[in-house]
């Protein structure tokens, strides 16, 4: 380690790395410097000058800590370590007078303010400012932006810290925000009044410093200080994002992302963040039989006997674990279902997943490893709509230098790659270099040749000692095969001739007339419309859960409120439903359930962790001639929870309409 620089920051001597600039030093000492652009995943702008620090035996003005390296001090006369302050009386007065000059034209909007109570203006004012104002000019004012449906603008508030500029035009790859004038005139714009083109837009609200970008859809209607704040994780795609849950009473109010730096770094998409307000329309609430063709309002007790009934009286019970079903409720809905002679599936989608061989079905690539890949080649995939958090990634691989392949249709994933093709000839002529990671998308495994397709994936992998990653699309998926549940022959095989489907939330198939239908969900969609009995469940936000993400790391999310009305947790629903039968499941609470659980597949006590998976390859078959095709046609309209919210039809019907624009002539 003798690469290592010495530094004395306040009186502290430490060890640190040459390239680390002194705002990171001096976090490394933990010492706190005040900041307003300074963002650890974006570029360096060094252009609020709130981070200033005095750099003894340097020129005798103040430093931004953000914009020197530690290689850049000059050592004392007689070689000793150089010297940094941060809290001397030029450091005081610089930071003050910085203050009073972004304080000038700010508005005193924190009474309507969204930003107030977790603004970090207010905070740094408190802590670094002056308590008095020496002006009394009029205060300027700028016109606000129109963003879109999602960023609400309040470009007076803007103190042109650059952090949206940047984080568009680095991170969700757009060019449609900048920085246009000088002097006073200078304003943070989009160009030609541009909506954001992006479905990672929403993460401007948490970058920016002050109030002038809000979300829309919560303006006004909560303050931090009301809000019961809860760990979680998105279940919108199988990324596994964590994230925090607001809640208000028994609504939630919003969801912000927590930073964790192998899954989600610290973005989520739009559509983890604003699909909140469908979690409030479409519930089921009460139990409800089906009579005469009409479903009509029941007890509990009564849809639990016609249940117990109808599943005493099976032939072929089938039981089918839905998108955003928890670890817990599919292994609870398999131990029923199975001891009931019966069988369950998870990959309703059709994908050709080998349950029991966990290096085909997840692979043996980290999220993390994409920083470091020197090539990227997608297979069937288009993480653009299926992961955006995880294209976000694969982008700042490109950055970096990495080369990204594309096996299926040409679509704009926000940075170039060489499109090798689109059909399976394309996937047999590809090759892998040297530190490559291999992403296979579950469009490319749903085709009849999906099993060949999956083999011939893991090969191109093993030829060149790649990682190979399958991308989910189900947040429930891995979990699901990890507890087995599955049927030999996969989806065709389980549903024919079955005469009892339990349809634990799987609402993106068709069920044909024929067999009696239990729906256990949270929404009034697709699969309620087609259920004999249906059995109100808790959303992802309203029980605790385990859900296992795209890379096999376990994870739990974390009730924040309450399911509405009579609808139960979905692992009680299926205990109470047991004991109906005379066939009573061996748990009485969740952590029995859990002990049960980890019991069977002991890498789901690893929480938070990711089980290493032995390779092994896949039984080669033929590859078809078909075109590949991606798994999810509307990214906002991918599940139950997303199909009933309102604003994200709003997004799917802007996304449709820019699409469609006609191009003007050249």
């Amino acid at each position: 380690m003798s690469d290592l620089r010495k530094i004395i920051i306040d009186g502290k001597e430490l060890e640190v790395d040459p390239a680390m600039t002194l705002i990171q030093a001096c976090e490394q000492a933990g010492i706190e410097i005040p900041r307003f652009c300074y963002h650890e995943r974006l570029s360096i702008a060094g252009n609020c000058r709130m981070c200033l620090v005095e750099v003894v035996g340097g020129p005798p003005k103040p430093a931004a800590s953000c914009a020197m390296q530690v290689r850049d001090l000059r050592p004392g006369p007689e070689g000793q370590p150089p010297v940094v302050k941060t809290n001397s009386p030029m450091v005081k007065k610089a930071r003050e007078g910085v203050m009073e000059f972004l304080l000038i034209n700010h508005p005193l909007d924190c009474p309507i303010c969204d930003q107030g109570g977790e603004c970090d203006l207010q905070d740094q004012a408190m802590a670094y400012g002056v308590d008095f104002s020496r002006f009394r000019e009029p205060k300027r004012a700028v016109d606000d932006l129109d963003l879109g449906p999602l960023v609400e603008t309040h470009m007076t508030r803007c103190i042109s810290c650059t952090r949206c500029v940047r984080f568009t035009t680095e991170v969700a790859g757009i060019a449609q925000m900048g920085q246009t004038g000088r002097g006073e005139d200078a304003e943070i714009t989009s160009y030609l009044n541009q909506t954001l083109d992006s479905n990672l837009q929403g993460n401007i609200i948490d970058l920016c410093p002050v109030g002038a970008l809000v979300s829309k859809p919560y303006a006004f209607t909560a303050r931090p200080w009301e809000l019961t704040k809860t760990e979680s994780i998105d279940v919108m795609d199988a990324l596994g994002s964590n994230i925090r849950v607001d809640t208000k009473g028994r609504e939630v109010m919003r969801f912000l992302p927590r930073n964790h730096d192998g899954v989600n770094e610290e973005w989520i998409s739009d559509k983890t963040r604003f699909v909140w307000d469908g979690l409030r329309r479409q519930r089921l609430d009460k139990p409800y039989i089906r009579d005469n063709g009409k479903l009509r309002p029941a007890t509990w007790p009564e849809a639990l006997t016609k249940v117990a009934e109808t599943l005493k009286g099976a032939k072929k019970p089938v039981g089918l674990v839905g998108d955003l079903a928890s670890v817990e409720s599919a292994f609870s809905l398999k131990t029923l279902i199975e001891g009931q002679g019966g069988s369950v599936e998870c990959r309703t989608d059709g994908a050709k997943l080998p349950a029991g061989n966990r290096s085909a079905y997840v692979g043996n690539a980290l999220i993390e490893d994409l920083d470091v890949a020197s090539e990227v080649i997608l297979v069937g995939a288009n993480p653009a709509q299926e992961a955006p958090v995880l294209n976000a990634r694969i982008r700042k691989a490109w950055l970096h230098g990495a080369t990204v392949k594309l096996i299926g249709e040409a679509v704009d994933l926000t940075y170039d790659y060489e499109h090798l093709g689109a059909d399976r000839a394309a996937l047999s002529a590809a090759e892998a270099g040297e530190g490559a990671v291999v992403i296979v998308g579950q469009g490319a495994l749903q085709e009849a040749d999906g099993a060949a397709v999956l083999s011939t994936a893991m090969k191109l992998a093993e030829a060149a000692s790649a990682k190979f990653m399958v991308l989910h699309t189900a947040a429930a998926r891995v979990g699901a095969l990890d507890v087995n549940a599955v049927t030999e022959g996969g989806m065709d095989a389980a549903i024919d001739g079955a005469d009892v489907i339990w349809n634990l939330g799987a609402d993106e198939l068709e069920i044909a007339e024929g067999p009696f239908v239990i729906y256990q969900g949270s929404h009034g969609d697709r699969g309620a419309h087609r259920a004999d009995v249906i059995l109100p469940g808790a959303a992802y936000t309203e029980e605790n859960g385990l859900f296992v993400n795209t890379e096999g790391r376990p994870q739990l999310a974390m009730r924040a409120c309450f399911p509405p009305g009579e609808a139960k947790e979905n692992w009680a629903i299926l205990r109470a439903l047991s004991a109906e039968l005379g066939a009573t499941l061996p748990w009485d609470s969740l952590p029995q359930l859990r002990q049960k659980l980890v019991a069977e597949v002991p890498h789901l006590a690893q929480i938070d962790e990711v089980p290493g998976n032995t390779w092994a390859s896949t039984e080669p078959g033929s590859l078809g001639k078909a075109s590949f095709r991606y798994a999810i046609k509307d990214f906002y309209l991918s599940n139950p929870i997303a199909r009933s919210s309102v604003l994200m039809a709003e997004l799917s019907a802007n996304a449709k309409a820019r699409r469609d624009q006609p191009l003007a002539a050249e």
